[in-house]
């Protein structure tokens, strides 16, 4: 009898050895294993005790998880990236700091590289596209100030409560129910911002982001996704995002504003003595910008 009344999902692609490690972790733990192959290049081998789904075509992180919650028959669903570290209790602590703010969309404290990183955050607007894209601001975003501005949304204490406009996709938590009614996510964010996205529509239906610091996992980071298309998808989940909730135009201004910014400072470093490429990662920025656009339509507005 599943106890936890929980069924865990848990999207695959790539590197089989973080999957196999995390349903290894998961399994004496007293909940369902979901697992979906999303068209992975090396299909994951069947374990005992877990149901595996194997994608034809590979649709992104969204799309594995809507197949996999297809198959949830429990009240909550925990969506776990396939490259989580997690202890012995995990899933009986996950569920009962959880369950005093349901319904929400909770998230545990996530540790990657063996440092407390960003898992809170406010939904997105260009300012914020346009403090990540230039590099005097993104590359410092471990000071308070430029962590603010990027919309990273920390805790003072990580290891208490809070209620940030959303959390990372990397751990969440929710009620089934609350998923399927708004239609899962969106199947057109192939890899990022697609937890924003179905955070948002969550949100506008009264079901928040809680983030439960007395809960801890460990993220290995970037094990599910492929690194030579990591800048183009980040561009164009960003147009979809701002496409769908109305300020396409102002992203494009902040992307080439951003551009330029950083085409100056990278100048200036460059004049005093540091090594830098400001003209040929100026081209190249703006070239995959005007490429993504070009892709999904070349409307600017």
């Amino acid at each position: 009898m599943n106890h936890l009344d929980l069924t865990v999902v848990i999207p695959h692609y790539g590197d089989p050895g973080p999957t196999q490690a995390l349903i290894a972790s998961l399994a004496p733990q007293g909940a369902p294993i979901v697992v979906v192959d999303d068209a992975s290049p090396e299909p994951l081998e069947q374990h005992d005790g877990i149901t595996l789904i194997r994608r034809e075509g590979n649709g992104g992180f969204g799309a594995a998880v809507n197949t996999g919650v297809a198959a949830v028959q429990t009240e909550l669903v925990a969506i776990l990236n396939s490259d989580l570290v997690v202890p012995a209790d995990f899933l009986e602590s996950y569920v009962a700091a959880a369950r005093p703010y349901l319904p929400a969309v909770v998230s545990p404290q996530v540790i990657t590289y063996d440092h407390a990183g960003a898992s809170t955050f406010r939904f997105p607007t260009w300012r914020h596209v346009l403090a990540q894209r230039t590099a005097v601001i993104g590359h410092r975003r471990h000071h308070r100030w430029a962590s603010d501005l990027i919309g990273e949304d920390k805790p003072r204490d990580p290891s208490g409560v809070y209620r940030p406009d959303w959390v990372a996709g990397t751990s969440i938590l929710l009620r089934t129910e609350d998923l399927r009614a708004v239609g899962g996510f969106d199947e057109r964010f192939h890899m990022y911002l697609e937890e924003v996205d179905l955070q948002k529509r969550l949100a506008e239906r009264g079901v928040p982001a809680v983030y439960v610091g007395t809960v801890v996992a460990e993220h290995i980071g970037f094990a599910s996704s492929d690194p030579s298309r990591r800048e183009r998808w980040h561009l164009e989940s960003y147009l979809s995002y701002a496409s769908k909730w109305g300020w396409r135009r102002r992203l494009w201004c902040a992307l080439e504003l951003s551009s330029a910014i950083t085409l100056g400072t990278e100048s200036l470093r460059g004049m005093l003595g540091r090594q830098t490429t400001p003209l040929k990662d100026w081209k190249q920025r703006r070239a995959l910008t005007r490429s993504v656009w070009r892709a999904a339509g070349g409307k600017r507005t």
